[in-house]
Order: structure tokens, then C-alpha cells, then sequence
């Protein structure tokens, strides 16, 4: 049986300082490079992260955006999805994923997810198809991309356009390929506490679609190609240059962070085997661990001690999306996902990032076993 050390040490979800401290000038460089061309929007600096990180993704094009969000929402314009369609969503998921398509006008389809990870389950997407579906948005959750393989299939099969929500899984790898290249139209956020991270929010489109591209390009820019000529009603929807800049200094250490969170992701799943009350998330290759998320009974009592240990430990999704009042509308019942309301009960993110050491992994498995112990004290 593990003891808490005396010490109590504040271990946060996610450490943004102790990433800043690692490359601060990388950073200050890159602003400075910014501030002195006075180019803020639509500068250099976009145009190369978009190249680098286009090719990072093995995509013909990138382009940058305001926010994961406004990612989502210009894919689904940029397909031209809107009002009558319909879109599948995963159960499971960050409510952007489904007001994307809310905001076309169109109506999120919601199917459950598979009991094991929480990635949606191909196997409900085939009953959920009717004459209106016009794509499907796999999330690739925690940072697992979702069964692309099948998933991809049943579009083909269905004509339909596939859009990852690739918001949790900058660098993660499916049968050799990466995030945001395995679909129709690649979706990532850069908020500040992703795997890549902005200073502030920005998102960003992969895809090698060319005209997909093409129209990306024209929303992003209040729907012009040249200056007060608006071929269509668009959005200001523009990634900053300055958070362009930190993101290129940081785009070089992505690979490097992402294998720490893989290393930290393994000590978890070595520390709580053991632990026969705690369900974890089983592991893929070529997962990047955005999250380390384990499920257990008594979540929210074991959640309140791990917060007054100074642990961040978090919840991830609260609520299926179902379950949300901005979807009551869509006539869901309670029990209509049961596996996605499961996970909402029982689901709770640990502390993960590059940073953290192994010390710190050990010493939330231990307030963790005293917390299912009941003995908040240790």
C-alpha cells in the first residue's frame, strides 16, 4: 500500500509556466520577429507555420484560423453543408465538435461511443445514415485517433465527406499516417493547453483537397479573395501572426513533447495496474496522450481530494453531448448513449504533460489509492 510523502506539492493538469520557462527566448525571438515587420494579420509568419505544419501533417494544404471551433464550423462550410443536412457527431466529445454544425444550419446526429476509449463507434455510424447525412466528424479523443480505417469505409460506401476533429491529437499517428490527414478535412485547435499551443486561441484546416482549401482561404477572410471584393458572406476568422510565431518555435518541439507524454502515459498505466478500482484507457501506438483519463465509481468524491491534495485532476467530458441543454431540442432521452453517459459519470483526467516527473506521477497514484481508501490524509 502506497504512502503520501509529507510534502504537498501543487501539481497542476496541465503546467504552461514550466513549458515557458523551457523556451522562453525560442519564444520571445519569434515575437520579436513579429513586432519589428509590424505584419500582424495575415503576416510571414502564418504562411510558414501554415507550410510547416501542412507538412508535419503530410497534407497538401494548412491554413490557419481564428480557433479549433471556427475550424470545425468553415469545414463544414466549405463542404457546403447547411440547411436540411445532416452531420454524424460521437456522443463523447467538446460541444464545438457538434455546434459546427448547428451553426450551418444543418442538425447534429449523435451516436454512441465504444465502451473501451470513448472514440465513436463505426458500428452505430452505419444506422445512423439516412438521405440527408452529408459527413461524419470522428473526434480523436485524449489523443487516440478514432478507427479511421472503418470509418472512412462506411463514407465511401455512403458518399459521404469524413472531418476529423483532430483538436486533442497534433502529431498522433494512425497506420503510419498522421492527424489530420486520414479524412476529408483535418480540424485543429491551438488553445493554450493542447499538445501545440497558442498564447491565446487559433486554430487551423489540413486537407489536400484543393478546393477545399481554395474556400477555407476566401471564409477565413470575411469571404474575399481580394481586398473589398466579398464573393460570399464570411468570417474575420484569421489566425494572429504573433501566435503563428510561438506556434512555429513550438511546432520544432512537438515530437520531443509528445514522447515525454507517451513515457509519462506508460509509468501511469504501470503505477495503477494494480488499482483494481480504476479503468484505464487502454493505450495505441501512435496515441500522443492530450489526456490521461481513468474511470472509477465515486469519481466526484475522489475528484474533491485529489483537488484539496493540489492535484489538477479534471473532468473530461462532464456531460454527453446529448445531455447538454443546447441540444435538448434534438429529442435525445436520458439512456439513448449509454455508453457515452457512462464515461461522462465515471471518467476523470489525471495530471499530464512533458514536464511532469516521475515523482509527481507517483505521488498522484498514491493521493489517488487514499482517495479510493477513503483517507484523505494519506
Amino acid at each position: 500500500m502506497s504512502r503520501l510523502p509529507n510534502f504537498r506539492p501543487a501539481i497542476p493538469l496541465v503546467d504552461l509556466k514550466a513549458q515557458r520557462q523551457a523556451i522562453s527566448e525560442e519564444i520571445a525571438t519569434a515575437i520579436a520577429r513579429v513586432v519589428e515587420r509590424c505584419d500582424f494579420v495575415l503576416g510571414e509568419e502564418v504562411f510558414l507555420f501554415e507550410s510547416e505544419f501542412a507538412e508535419y501533417c503530410g497534407v497538401a494544404s494548412a491554413i490557419g484560423v481564428a480557433s479549433g471551433a471556427d475550424a470545425l464550423y468553415l469545414a463544414c462550410r466549405a463542404l457546403d453543408i447547411g440547411a436540411g443536412d445532416e452531420v454524424i457527431v460521437p456522443a463523447m466529445t467538446f460541444a464545438s465538435t457538434a455546434f459546427a454544425v448547428s451553426l450551418t444550419g444543418a442538425r447534429p446526429v449523435i451516436v454512441d461511443v465504444r465502451e473501451r476509449d470513448a472514440l465513436i463507434d463505426p458500428e452505430k455510424i452505419e444506422c445512423a445514415i439516412t438521405s440527408r447525412t452529408k459527413a461524419i466528424i470522428p473526434v480523436h479523443l485524449y489523443g487516440r485517433c478514432a478507427d479511421m480505417a472503418a470509418i472512412c469505409a462506411i463514407a465511401s460506401e455512403h458518399s459521404l465527406a469524413v472531418i476529423e476533429d483532430a483538436a486533442q491529437a497534433h502529431g498522433a499517428v494512425y497506420a503510419g499516417k498522421r492527424a489530420g490527414s486520414l479524412g476529408d478535412i483535418g480540424c485543429f485547435s491551438f488553445y493554450p493547453g493542447k499538445n501545440l499551443g497558442a498564447y491565446g486561441d487559433g486554430g487551423l484546416v489540413t486537407t489536400a483537397r484543393r478546393d477545399v482549401a481554395e474556400r477555407v482561404r476566401i471564409l477565413r477572410n470575411c469571404g474575399s479573395r481580394t481586398k473589398y471584393h466579398h464573393d460570399e458572406v464570411g468570417l474575420n476568422s484569421r489566425l494572429d501572426t504573433l501566435q503563428a510565431a510561438i506556434l512555429r518555435a513550438k511546432l520544432a518541439h512537438l515530437e520531443e513533447w509528445n514522447a515525454a507524454r507517451r513515457r509519462i502515459a506508460a509509468h501511469y498505466d504501470e503505477a495503477l495496474r494494480a488499482i483494481s478500482q480504476v479503468h484505464c484507457t487502454p493505450g495505441t501506438p501512435g496515441s500522443v496522450h492530450h489526456l490521461y483519463v481513468i474511470r472509477l465509481a465515486r469519481r466526484d468524491n475522489v475528484l474533491q481530494t485529489l483537488n484539496d491534495r493540489g492535484i489538477g485532476a479534471g473532468i473530461h467530458y462532464p456531460f454527453a453531448l446529448h445531455e447538454l441543454e443546447a441540444y435538448a431540442a434534438l429529442g435525445y432521452r436520458a439512456g439513448a448513449f449509454p455508453v457515452a453517459e457512462n464515461w461522462a459519470r465515471r471518467c476523470l483526467s489525471l495530471p499530464i504533460y512533458p514536464e511532469l516527473t516521475a515523482a509527481q506521477v507517483d505521488f498522484c497514484v498514491a493521493a489517488l489509492e487514499a482517495a479510493l481508501r477513503g483517507d484523505p490524509a494519506g
